[in-house]
């Protein structure tokens, strides 16, 4: 797997991500923050919802906030959680890594690697996915 340096719009992707945490912080309810990085040089962040059935993410909120104003080119992502005082870059599960590959696959994700932060391709981050045939005409 190929993984690039971190450089400042990396640095400005994951300051989103923390504050829009810090702002919507909730134990239990609002736990991860994440922020995509669009063509058009906007961010766009969202917050996961936890709740008794389905708990959506924060990445895909992310993602549909960018989508909901018309961005259809991700470029980066990244998600946070709070630990104590401060708010280390996550890994993005299983099924965010899907959703990735499907509306992103060229997109940049800033992730966690056993306590390293590194950076590369969606799709390195999911070997063998399962490739849909969504046709977005």
């Amino acid at each position: 797997m190929k993984f690039l340096p971190l450089d400042s719009e990396d640095q400005k992707l994951i300051e989103a991500a923390r504050e829009v945490l810090r702002r919507n912080y909730r134990p239990i309810r609002h736990t991860v923050g994440a922020a995509v990085l669009c063509s058009s040089g906007r961010i766009y962040t969202g917050i996961n919802i936890e709740a008794c059935g389905y708990s959506p993410c924060a990445e895909p909120i992310a993602i549909g906030a960018a989508f909901a104003h018309g961005e259809r080119d991700i470029l980066a992502i990244v998600a946070v959680c709070k630990r104590g005082n401060e708010y280390p870059v996550l890994s993005p599960c299983g099924n965010c890594r899907q959703l990735l590959v499907d509306y992103a696959p060229e997109a940049m994700v800033i992730f966690n690697d056993n306590g390293k932060i590194l950076k590369t391709q969606a799709r390195n981050l999911l070997p063998g996915a399962y490739i849909t045939d969504f046709d977005d005409g």
